[in-house]
């Protein structure tokens, strides 16, 4: 059981006992350490060392003074990444010419991060174990950045660019917000406003606010432990942040330690969180969702060391008394609430302008400003000497444990999974059946990886019944045979949630399924995950994890039976506009082709597919051999026939290739030439943007071959938008006045599939109609009049079924 705190006598009689106690206590700088903290630290290192983790109590203070001054130091060098040029390692005051012009930084926010991280350094120091770390607010940055630099945790070509001198620093500083441009056009520097692959042991960008929430308990993996910093503002208003107790089990999740940095301020106003009484009402709410906060001074870094080590100790006791049988799931999930104010430890602290620019005006032209620069980074400044001493006792810590920028979520790779045997067969059915039955046969065939089903919707609706009974509903109080305590579908009637329980699970086989409409919640985690690892890339350490689908089904074009709301194709739409090297957006026709690009999709690594998959039976098109072909080049040859000036026909999308079938039957009774092509994978057929997204594009021949540039008059049928389609796919529809596109005009309602079809001009008649424009004739040449008439909507629409 935990220690009883000590009393105010035996601290004091522990200060005289212990000299390295007593010099710690008096604090450095701002940084004032309470009594609360002084007896956490008393039972801390009494703990450390009973467990050998360190030799003597002194030792354990000696680092925590450490800590004070680089924490000082680490917020010093913050404020000058917003408003300096230089810095001055004597303690000089700036003159103007030594800032910015334009200052620029999240300097607030940052300031804050600076005693969170470096307690995070020290535990990991103390107790010689690299535990991971997330940021759900990535603006901070600057906090992780100045902090690494200090202590040498850095990447080959940050480690080049800055150092702890007064040049490398100068550097660091000046490089912050310098709008630095290489000759490519990328950024010109190894430093960037947010977390990026440059940030030593960055692991997500943390733009978007309130993801880390979502997905920090779904990240580390058995014996791997995660600190996650969360955003005030971001954990009271992002729903699925208090659900983390739902889905933690020992048996299959490391340890995930919450850390709410509660500032009490947004950009512009206080949050919710910055009262006592929203403090305490955020609390109990976590309380009832099955959390166990602990609130703790924000400003002291060691009070950050003796949390985090209390919460790992907290934990480790609860999963105890589960293995007892005392409790039960959820178990109570330590939760800490760091109570200080914005921008702590430099002038303006707790107003709104801490956030951005605390002071009143630009130090670079407003002597007033400077003067108040000065005397606030003074207050923080520390000497040379005294850094050093600091630096070299953590760095004597370090033994032969991995840097913080090679923990263990930074350095994913697992192995590539087994492959199970393919079934392919000839009859009509389900394109879902074939992811069906693939993942639950690839969940066996690996169980060294951890499966994660995203389940926003319903499982059964959407085919996928044999993931649902292998893998179950994960619940706490199973009520039927489709839910499991260790269920590996996380099911929550929130897209953002379920998408990040995948997108989190980097060590593992993932498979998401969704209405495609409402997969469209989905796109700015999505996205946050695609920026990153495209970056990682760019920066040449790309991201080791396995790829996984994003199924959309339930889709546009067969969900007439529902409103508007439920015909949607902007998820893949947004996706096409993604570069292709880290999202394929594909639209298999039938079971075949949709199986066939399984084993390709599960051995890639860090690359998501959009798959838009129909649930309902479809016709068999395609054979094994063909849906290979297909999924190797994007698109194939479906029909022909031969003659002069032939018609180009593409189709994109399961339904529209039957679509484009029956109108191409209709050019063969009529004797008009044409060839039929069935477009899977649009975005190998544009023009790429980049090297990165030409390797993964069509080569020239195999564009020629397929889509031949003799063949001028071209019609494309899509599942999409056929703006959104012609504009990706200029380079195979070139000319505007022999190429027609057609596809979703955003015209819906209760309709069955033909009525959403006809609805939006996107039925076998109306590619007819448009062949016969092309071909200079006119319609009733091609279509009977009972058609045309249709078509021109003075007629039966049915006589188009």
């Amino acid at each position: 059981m935990p220690q009883l705190l000590p009393s105010a006598e035996e601290l004091h009689a522990h200060a005289l006992a212990e000299p390295a106690f007593a010099e710690w206590a008096r604090g450095c700088g701002p940084l004032e350490h309470r009594p609360a903290t002084q007896a956490a630290v008393f039972r801390l290192a009494h703990r450390l060392v009973q467990a050998g983790q360190q030799p003597d109590l002194a030792g354990v203070y000696r680092l925590l003074q450490a800590l004070d001054r680089l924490t000082c130091t680490g917020l010093w060098l913050v404020a000058h990444m917003t408003y300096a040029r230089r810095v001055r390692l004597d303690g000089a005051p700036l003159l103007a010419e030594d800032f910015k012009a334009r200052p620029e930084g999240h300097t607030g926010g940052a300031l804050n991060m600076v005693p969170a991280y470096a307690g995070y350094l020290a535990l990991n120091a103390l107790s010689g174990q690299t535990r991971g770390w997330t940021m759900g607010q990535g603006h901070c940055v600057a906090a992780i950045e100045a902090l690494n630099v200090l202590l040498g945790n850095l990447h080959p070509e940050q480690a080049a660019r800055y150092g702890c001198d007064e040049a490398g620093l100068s550097r660091l500083v000046a490089d912050f917000y310098s709008y630095a441009q290489a000759s490519d056009g990328l950024p010109g520097v190894p430093l960037g406003s947010h977390v990026n692959p440059h940030t030593a042991g960055g692991i997500a960008e943390g733009g978007y606010l309130g993801f880390a929430e979502l997905q920090y308990a779904h990240q580390p993996l058995p014996g791997e432990t995660l600190v996650a910093f969360l955003s005030d503002g971001a954990a009271e208003e992002q729903r699925g942040s208090d659900w983390m107790p739902r889905w933690w089990r020992a048996e299959d999740c490391g340890v995930a330690l919450p850390v709410m940095i509660a500032n009490g301020r947004r950009i512009e106003q206080r949050t919710e969180l910055g009262t006592a009484e929203g403090l305490a009402d955020f609390a109990e709410h976590l309380r009832h969702c099955g959390f166990d906060p602990m609130h703790f001074d924000g400003r002291d870094p060691a009070a950050f060391v003796c949390t985090l080590h209390e919460m790992e100790q907290h934990l480790a006791h609860r999963v105890a008394e589960l293995a007892r049988g005392i409790l039960h799931y959820p178990l109570p999930i330590p939760y800490a609430i760091a109570e200080t104010v914005k921008g702590f430890g430099f002038y303006g602290a707790g107003v709104n302008a801490a956030h951005n620019l605390p002071l009143p005006g630009n130090p670079h032209v407003d002597a007033e400003a400077r003067r108040l620069f000065n005397e606030s980074a003074a207050a923080l400044w520390v000497a040379p000497d005294e850094l050093q001493q600091a630096v070299d006792c953590f760095a004597a810590l370090r033994g032969g444990r991995p840097l913080e920028r090679d923990h263990a979520l930074a350095v994913r790779h697992p192995a590539l999974p087994r492959l199970p045997e393919l079934h392919f067969h000839a009859q009509a059915c389900s394109p879902m059946s074939a992811i069906d039955r693939f993942f639950v046969d690839l969940v066996a065939a690996n169980p060294q990886l951890r499966p994660r089903v995203g389940n926003p919707d319903e499982l059964a609706s959407n085919r996928l019944g044999g993931v649902l009974q292998a893998l179950k509903h994960r619940a706490c109080a199973p009520e039927n045979d489709s839910e499991a305590l260790d269920g590996a579908i996380i099911t929550v009637l929130n897209e953002e949630a379920v998408v990040s329980a995948c997108l989190a699970n980097q060590g593992g086989l993932n498979l998401v399924a969704s209405y495609e409409a409402f997969c469209v919640k989905m796109l700015g985690a999505v996205r946050q995950t695609l920026t990153f690892a495209r970056q990682q890339r760019e920066v040449g350490r790309a991201a080791g994890w396995l790829g996984w689908p994003l199924v959309a089904t339930s889709h546009t074009w067969e969900n007439g039976k529902n409103q508007q709301s439920h015909q949607d194709p902007s998820f893949c739409e947004a996706l096409l506009g993604e570069m292709s090297d880290g999202i394929r957006v594909l639209f298999p026709a039938d079971h075949n082709s949709t199986l066939a690009l399984l084993p390709q999709i599960y051995q890639s690594r860090g690359r998501l597919a959009c798959m838009v998959v129909p649930k309902r039976e479809r016709p068999a098109v395609f054979n094994a051999e063909q849906a290979r072909q297909l999924a190797h080049d994007g698109a194939i040859v479906v029909a022909e026939r031969v003659g002069k000036e032939p018609l180009l026909l593409i189709a994109n999308g399961s339904y529209q290739l039957t679509e484009m079938q029956r109108a191409a039957r209709r050019l063969e009774e009529a004797a008009c030439a044409y060839r039929l092509i069935y477009l899977q994978e649009p975005a190998r057929f544009r023009a790429p943007r980049d090297l990165l997204e030409q390797q993964v594009s069509a080569d020239e021949a195999l564009r020629e071959r397929l889509f031949p540039s003799a063949l001028r008059r071209r019609v494309l049928l899509t599942h999409m938008r056929p703006e959104v389609a012609r504009g990706h796919l200029w380079p195979i529809l070139p000319d505007a006045s022999q190429c027609a596109a057609l596809g979703y005009r955003n015209r819906g309602g209760t309709l069955d599939g033909a009525g959403m079809l006809f609805a939006n001009r996107a039925c076998w008649g109306n590619v007819v109609a448009a062949c016969a424009r092309l071909l200079d004739m006119p319609r009733t040449a091609l279509l009977t009049a009972e058609e045309a008439a249709a078509l021109a909507g003075k007629g039966d629409p049915a006589i188009l079924r």
